[in-house]
């Protein structure tokens, strides 16, 4: 039987109910439970993720930007040649821009595509790319309520984030402080008094649970070598779990070495199930917080839009499914290539792209 399961409180006799304490103690041990298990597969998962990453998707998509390259390169000996209608010229234009566009994204210091958006942009590269950043700006400070500041030190996606991360943090401290302020001047209510009385009780809990633990195991009270290894190695970690306010491993040390068996946890008090309560929520809250930031990097590393889920387990569907997208992609480009050789096929192509383009500006337009 695993220590969460073991941990779980049971009702003492047939027919008897547990308290609102018990079944909190124990949903809190299985939320726990799930949240390690998905902190572990984070772990475990991400380092094989970025392997297979760099194995499989990262030469895809090479291939596809030195596809794209040779495509808006293309286009523009295209336009040398004569008999393009007025329409299918700005077509052209449009889309050599936007090819051009997308990879200095990727790449500003290619100075031969900058120059080759440049000369059929109505504005060169840098000024557009300022242009855009100043209107990501003031979207921003409209949604966020944050004063950005100067925009002259702001010259890419990554500066405005970082701009934004550190103007949410001096708003947070400053609210913070704020609430520190007025606490300070007005007198604690009882309330107040009670929650800080819970949370010193609380820590006292942990803190005994620990020092019971440390007792039994200390490994310079052990003669055998083997066994002195093995509490050495419980040692690390029950003082790991003790500075990070970890009950529940503090708890399954406990059953463990049977300093305590689920009989007595059931016959804890209410008050003390209850301090065990607000330990196991405030451990609960920070592993939920690392799932969150760990897949927040996630995202933002490997740009997985919020709408999409993310399974740690399941990362490499991630990579299947990016491989599939460039295959698919770098066929097109291929069969775009062949197009291009056919004058009548182009222009046909060129009408279907105009039409495309139509609806795309009507669909930004409207929303």
């Amino acid at each position: 039987m695993s220590g969460i399961s073991s941990l779980q409180i049971s009702a003492r006799t047939p027919g008897s109910t547990l308290t609102p304490e018990q079944k909190r103690f124990n949903t809190l041990v299985r939320q726990i439970e799930r949240a390690r298990q998905t902190v572990t597969a984070w772990q475990e998962n991400l380092p094989r993720f970025h392997q297979t990453y760099v194995q499989v998707v990262l030469p895809l998509q090479n291939s596809y930007v030195t596809a794209r390259r040779e495509w808006a390169f293309t286009l523009d000996t295209l336009l040398d040649q004569p008999s393009w209608t007025r329409t299918e010229r700005a077509t052209l234009r449009e889309l050599i821009c936007d090819t051009a566009g997308e990879l200095l994204d990727i790449d500003e210091d290619d100075a031969e595509l900058k120059a080759l958006f440049d000369k059929y942009s109505a504005v060169d590269f840098d000024t557009d790319k300022q242009q855009d950043l100043q209107l990501k700006k003031e979207m921003t400070e409209m949604f966020t309520g944050l004063d950005l500041g100067d925009s002259a030190d702001i010259r890419s996606d990554d500066d405005l984030f970082r701009r934004m991360s550190e103007r949410m943090v001096e708003a947070a401290t400053a609210n913070e402080a704020k609430r520190a302020s007025r606490a300070e001047r007005r007198r604690k209510t009882a309330a107040e008094q009670r929650r800080e009385t819970e949370a010193q009780l609380a820590t006292q809990s942990i803190r005994e649970i620990y020092r019971k633990l440390a007792s039994a195991l200390h490994p310079d009270r052990e003669p055998d070598p083997a066994r002195r290894e093995a509490k050495n190695a419980m040692m690390q970690r029950i003082n790991k779990a003790y500075e990070a306010d970890d009950l529940l491993t503090l708890l399954e040390t406990q059953l463990e070495i049977e300093q305590v068996d689920t009989r007595q946890i059931a016959g804890a008090s209410a008050q003390r199930l209850n301090h065990y309560n607000k330990i196991l929520a405030e451990q609960l809250a920070n592993l939920k917080a690392e799932v969150e930031r760990t897949e927040y990097g996630f995202r933002a590393e490997f740009a997985v839009e919020p709408g999409n889920p993310v399974n740690p387990r399941e990362l490499n569907k991630l990579i299947d499914g990016r491989a599939r997208v460039l295959h698919a992609e770098l066929a097109q480009h291929q069969r775009n290539a062949r197009i291009a050789g056919d004058r009548i096929a182009m222009k046909r192509w060129l009408k279907s792209r105009r039409q495309l383009l139509r609806e795309q500006q009507l669909y930004d337009g409207f929303f």
